[in-house]
């Protein structure tokens, strides 16, 4: 099964991010410094660039995994009011899931994985707490340890799914009230991230000769990396300005 703490690109994933990081790269080394040695001594960045674009898949991948558990535990839940052993709950909960869900979504194969496994009369706290260490998601962690120790305790199930599924619940409809507040901010910030570089280029278009001081001698190549790294930890000051996780 999948190992969500991972992400691997494919190939029209590899090919894309590929190409905007030469974009990037080279958007860079025409505003800033005008060479083609620039523009190579960039590219070994590159391995930073992939990096940080898999940690925010596996960060959105994650929240929409978190998403989909919900569905499924308040399919569970229903199954149990109607019932079914918490066993059966999960496999009644494939049924309905089924009608919500794509093919090939995440949490339906996790659903039919653990359905599966059931069936070869494997324990579901064990099946629960893979898919917690596979999700690196905290609150499918939580549940699988609140139910592991209710099922040896003898508590009540029904209460803790509903319980669970209510406080995930709450954290999603929160997170979404977030990020309808900060996306018009997030929208600003990426405009703003833009402005100094399309003057620059609106400089070098519209006045060709302006800037060559600032070019192709040590003391310009300063200048620029100086301002190239003010600029960029701008950006990253922004980023984490409006990049609030709950």
């Amino acid at each position: 099964m999948t190992d969500y703490r991972v992400y691997r690109f494919n190939k029209k994933e590899w090919v894309e991010n590929g190409l905007f990081f030469l974009l990037l790269a080279g958007g860079i080394a025409y505003l800033f410094y005008r060479s083609w040695i620039a523009f190579a001594c960039l590219l070994p960045f590159g391995r930073y660039f992939f990096r940080i674009r898999r940690e925010s898949l596996i960060i959105k991948r994650r929240r929409m995994l978190e998403s989909q558990f919900l569905s499924g535990i308040r399919a569970v839940s229903s199954a149990l009011t109607a019932g079914y052993s918490v066993e059966h709950g999960f496999q009644d909960a494939c049924r309905e899931l089924e009608q919500i869900y794509e093919p090939g979504e995440m949490i339906l194969e996790e659903f039919h994985y653990i359905s599966s496994q059931l069936g070869m009369n494997r324990n579901l706290e064990d099946l629960l707490q893979e898919l917690a260490d596979r999700s690196g998601a905290e609150e499918i962690l939580s549940f699988s340890e609140i139910f592991s120790a209710a099922k040896r305790t003898g508590g009540n199930l029904l209460s803790i799914i509903r319980n669970t599924a209510w406080n995930i619940g709450q954290k999603e409809e929160t997170r979404r009230e977030i990020e309808t507040c900060l996306s018009a901010k997030r929208l600003e910030q990426n405009i703003m991230s833009l402005v100094p570089a399309m003057i620059l280029f609106y400089v070098q278009l519209v006045s060709p000769g302006f800037l060559d001081g600032m070019y192709h001698n040590p003391a310009g190549i300063a200048v620029m990396t100086i301002c190239l790294l003010v600029y960029g930890a701008a950006w990253v000051w922004g980023r984490k300005i409006v990049d609030i996780d709950v």
